[in-house]
């Protein structure tokens, strides 16, 4: 595991497209079915990282809080999973039904949605707002395994609160911290 900083996608930037395919269900879902009529948030995981293990119910509880409100939320897996096969689709579909995710867990194999969203480690969070311009890029909060904080969310919670009521996002984002994406 090489510990990784997220790249910051700049402020403002259009969420790039993508049609990928979820590996529970079998479908291929776009950008455009995803987006939320609020917000959007992109979030780069996988099923191994220690550092996506230790926030996935906080995860799980941001998509049960916002998703009502009108907030897409998918999840992309980017891994060369021939070098790291407890990534592969079966395990990704495994694991989704498992932790019971409300959201669509995509499988990225060209690994070219990572690289046009600059997408770095896992996790890495970009949140979109209802044009799907990037207005929060970073970490979901300080947690992080081995250290005594506690997943709260707050960072994102912060972002995303300030998008539902119409007010502008802490510009002050700090990056997101984990494993590197297992590039092929």
């Amino acid at each position: 595991m090489a510990l990784t900083e997220s790249t910051m996608m700049s402020l403002g930037s259009r969420a790039p497209d993508f049609n990928l395919p979820e590996p529970l269900t079998g479908q291929d879902l776009s950008l455009e079915q995803l987006r939320g009529e609020h917000a959007t948030l992109v979030m780069f995981i996988c099923n191994h990282c220690p550092y996506v293990i230790h926030v996935i119910e906080g995860i799980a509880e941001l998509s049960a809080d916002y998703m009502p409100r009108g907030v897409g939320f998918v999840a992309i897996n980017s891994n060369d999973v021939d070098s790291y096969p407890e990534d592969s689709p079966e395990k990704m579909s495994a694991w989704a039904t498992q932790e019971q995710f409300l959201f669509p867990y995509l499988f990225d194999e060209s690994q070219f949605v990572a690289q046009a969203y600059g997408a770095a480690c896992t996790p890495d969070f970009f949140l979109f707002d209802d044009g799907l311009n990037c207005i929060y890029r970073g970490r979901m909060d300080g947690a992080k395994p081995g250290n005594d904080e506690s997943v709260s969310g707050h960072d994102l919670r912060e972002a995303l609160d300030a998008v539902l009521t119409g007010m502008p996002v802490n510009k002050d984002q700090k990056p997101s911290l984990g494993c590197n994406i297992k590039w092929k």
